[in-house]
């Protein structure tokens, strides 16, 4: 670590700020900074600002782009002619990295599409493929704290990168011995060899109007009010028109309209905490409004609340995919739409409500690893096929609806939720009413996301701890439920009545436990953040018996937790 430290500190093209940084560095610093690269992980790569090989900084991010490059010249030869689609949100130094890809694939002779101000992660999916590019590359940390940024890398599709595609990636990440020495054109000298073309609104009223052909009922008379927040992101021009052109009355929450990447407004930037809407509700009582839409810095992932009896109330992500899919399939059935060979995807953390509204449409729901890439992934293999893509969740806030985006997409995702809300206000009922209707017809389902935040290199250390203990010492029985089998994503088996069934998934250090009665837990590393997330999903016989289900299994985990603490002697 100190022979890499001294590399940086005697590079002769540091900057400025990083040179005063890395002088600055006590002992414990240098460790964070240099013990390890930034890697891959489900969405990009993702790190905190600053100095150093587990930093994001310009001469990290060139060596990623500069890795992606080689990847595409190596995958496609007209690659350098198609280009690659690029854009940022408002985080911190995002602009200025846009500009850092845009010089290092002009340097390798791959010219770019730069849009000309923030914009959302799925609106980047959709430049790729109307663009024609040969990949994309989103410049965003989505909804970490404002001291991170990361990458976002796309294939040709529109699509993240797949491991399969990202290990291809990693592999020339890994063959870049002198950080400092890739090659960058300048900015100006790129515009002069039109190697970099400007993206603008052109492409985001092509987008919308393809946002606006999900809708089902779009002709219904529009009586809703609706808060809207993108919590100082980059849904804040294009969120406000893909609702008030849909002819919705909106009201924008002024103060985190504004583009602050320090997020001033809001303690996280994160529609899945119910405290990111504090300034949604105060405006939502001034209007009497119906419902509030808060979404990610990036416009991917979509949080709601909803008035009901006088009082606005969270949505999970989970309430949230059951909501959208009852009524998607009900309607279509209704109108005879839908399709007979149709298919709903979400992951091995989504609730199993989900399936179970599914079939009893007679659509098939498809399963994949956590990471909207995998759905993308399957989207596209359905083209060319008789099976009819009609949605993709995942728990954590992410829905698509139409396949033009193949990332989640908070902007199809408001438009649809308001449409539910409108509707049912016509029928004098809300969505909290209708998600009682669904609990009513196909069961108590309830789901549960433990977050364990552990940072730094002691963090990995103690996740992987907790990983391997519950991978060796599973639990027979939970609450009276006995187990039925457990997954192992890492060693890409299922084991059940000690025999082991290979699981056709891409290798991932996942576990899932799965018990009687509809019962499982999954404990799950993030790959973008330092943080272990426990999902729990239970089914009870009422409203009731599943919310105590729920609060026993939660305390079961965090038993099992406690216990490691005391056998290891680390603080969980």
């Amino acid at each position: 670590m100190r022979t890499e430290y001294q590399k940086w500190l005697d590079a002769p093209n540091m900057d400025a700020d990083l040179l005063e940084e890395l002088k600055a560095m006590s002992n414990s610093d240098i460790e964070e900074a240099f013990y390890k690269d930034l890697t891959f992980g489900t969405g990009g790569m993702r790190g905190i600002i600053g100095a150093g090989t587990n930093r994001l900084n310009r001469f990290t991010i060139a060596k990623a782009v500069y890795s992606f490059g080689r990847f595409l010249l190596e995958n496609d030869k007209k690659a350098k002619k198609k280009g690659v689609a690029i854009a940022h949100d408002n985080r911190h130094k995002s602009p200025d990295f846009a500009v850092v890809c845009v010089e290092v694939l002009a340097a390798m002779g791959i010219r770019s599409y730069l849009y000309d101000a923030l914009r959302p992660t799925p609106v980047l999916s959709y430049a790729v493929r109307e663009t024609g590019a040969v990949g994309g590359i989103m410049i965003t940390a989505s909804h970490n704290p404002p001291n991170y940024n990361g990458i976002k890398m796309y294939d040709e599709q529109g699509c993240q990168l797949v491991p399969s595609l990202a290990d291809k990636v990693i592999k020339h990440f890994e063959n870049v011995t002198d950080i400092f020495a890739v090659e960058q054109l300048p900015y100006a000298t790129c515009e002069k060899k039109k190697l970099v073309k400007p993206l603008n609104v052109t492409l985001d009223d092509k987008y919308l109007t393809q946002v606006a052909s999900i809708q089902l009922e779009p002709d219904i008379k529009k009586t809703v009010k609706i808060v809207f927040t993108p919590l100082h992101g980059t849904s804040r021009d294009i969120g406000v028109r893909a609702l008030s052109e849909n002819g919705y009355d909106v009201y924008p929450v002024k103060s985190q309209m504004t583009i602050d990447p320090d997020f001033k407004t809001v303690d996280s930037p994160n529609p899945e905490n119910e405290a990111a809407f504090e300034q949604a509700l105060k405006l939502g009582r001034q209007v009497d409004a119906d419902l509030l839409i808060a979404t990610d810095p990036d416009a991917d992932r979509l949080g709601l609340m909803v008035k009901h009896q006088g009082e606005f109330v969270f949505l999970s992500g989970n309430q949230t995919g059951a909501i959208f899919i009852e009524y998607l399939l009900s309607t279509l059935k209704a109108r005879n739409r839908l399709p007979q060979s149709g298919i709903i995807y979400n992951t091995v953390v989504s609730s199993e409500l989900a399936k179970t509204i599914a079939t009893a449409y007679g659509v098939k729901t498809g399963q994949t690893l956590t990471g909207f890439k995998f759905i993308g992934e399957q989207m596209q293999t359905l083209k060319d096929t008789d099976t009819t893509f009609l949605m993709g969740y995942e728990e954590s806030y992410g829905y698509v609806f139409a396949d033009f985006v193949r990332d989640k997409d908070a902007i199809q995702s408001m438009v649809m939720a308001a449409e539910i809300v409108n509707v049912l206000k016509a029928k004098n009922m809300t969505l909290i009413d209708y998600l009682e209707s669904i609990y009513d017809t196909y069961g108590h389902y309830r789901d549960h996301l433990i977050n364990k935040v552990h940072e730094g290199k002691a963090g990995q250390d103690l996740i992987n701890a907790i990983m391997e203990h519950f991978r060796n010492s599973e639990p027979k029985r939970v609450l009276g439920n006995k187990l039925l089998a457990q997954e192992d994503y890492l060693r890409q088996v299922r084991i059940k009545d000690g025999k082991e069934v290979p699981l056709d998934f891409p290798k991932s250090n996942v576990l899932k436990f799965i018990f009687e009665n509809d019962m499982w837990f999954v404990l799950r590393p993030s790959g973008t953040e330092p943080k272990l997330k426990i999902y729990l999903n239970v089914l009870g016989k009422t409203k009731t018996q599943a919310a105590d289900m729920l609060e026993k299994l939660e305390a079961f985990i965090e038993a099992e937790l406690e216990t490691l603490e005391k056998e290891k002697g680390v603080n969980i």
